[in-house]
């Protein structure tokens, strides 16, 4: 159906609020059958009512539609001329549809949850000193253990978690308990000193760990190279790996990358899945 012109009166009581101002045609939309002919003038008087012309233009309903939802919403505009060209109505059109959104970024607090995947294990150094737990002192010492003496040596519980977000270098975090016990390695930093390297004890189920919380100097970054060498590198403080140092019976401490003086490659002996 083809139409040489529409005047058409609008009255603010006869317009009515949408939520949206502006749609998207498409293939699929249903068209008026209008002339192909392109108007060449499009007059709004502004005043209480809208008086709107067009001729001969080639346009859909929703397009209609849209055009009078942007009249209603120019109701408070004041202009000097009573007349628009073609630009303008468009530029007043486009400025009273379109709503900026200003988007605020939410911080989100990392997490690691658990993944139930346990193993119990032996730790040793690159040069088969074995982690032992010191009889004096709530540490862990790295001593070459001769045979006849492997009742000594310590059974690690390994605990796999996972993070929403990428981990460095494809690592697995990671806590590291004492079998049979509340004692977990962490990376602790006192007041005015570096990192080290301690046993502290945990009495809560540990499925959730929240960066910033008690219990996030207990994960570590395992990452497994080569032959079964592993490293672990502390989560709360970045480039700080559990390490031993070459003389025998040493505590085990947190050091810094590729330290010359101390060991920060280990094997896990003896491992095994077990139920968590």
């Amino acid at each position: 159906m083809a139409y040489d012109g529409y005047d058409i009166t609008l009255s603010y009581d006869d317009l009515s609020e949408t939520d949206s101002a502006i749609y998207s045609d498409s293939a699929e939309s249903d068209e008026m059958d209008c002339a192909d002919q392109p108007s060449k003038s499009c007059r709004c008087n502004v005043d209480e009512d809208f008086n709107l012309e067009m001729l001969r233009h080639s346009s859909s309903m929703k397009q209609v539609v849209n055009i009078i939802i942007a009249l209603k919403r120019m109701k408070h505009i004041k202009t000097k001329s009573s007349e628009f060209g073609e630009e303008e109505v468009l530029n007043i059109i486009m400025d009273s549809v379109i709503e900026e959104r200003r988007m605020e970024r939410v911080d989100v607090t990392p997490s690691y949850t658990s993944t139930h995947q346990m193993w119990q294990c032996n730790i040793c150094d690159q040069y088969k000193k074995t982690l032992v737990q010191s009889s004096g002192s709530p540490r862990l010492l790295a001593v070459t253990l001769r045979d006849g003496a492997k009742q000594y040596k310590v059974d690690f519980n390994l605990s796999a978690y996972a993070s929403p977000r990428a981990t460095p270098n494809s690592s697995q975090p990671v806590c590291l308990g004492i079998s049979q016990t509340n004692l977990y390695l962490a990376c602790t930093k006192p007041d005015n000193s570096s990192p080290h390297l301690v046993l502290k004890e945990v009495t809560e189920t540990l499925n959730t760990i929240q960066v910033g919380d008690q219990y996030d100097n207990l994960l570590f970054f395992r990452k497994e190279t080569g032959v079964a060498n592993n490293t672990f590198e502390s989560v709360k403080y970045p480039g700080w790996f559990i390490s031993t140092d070459f003389d025998e019976s040493k505590p085990v401490e947190m050091s810094q990358i590729a330290p010359r003086d101390r060991c920060s490659i280990f094997t896990l002996e003896n491992k095994k899945p077990i139920q968590s």
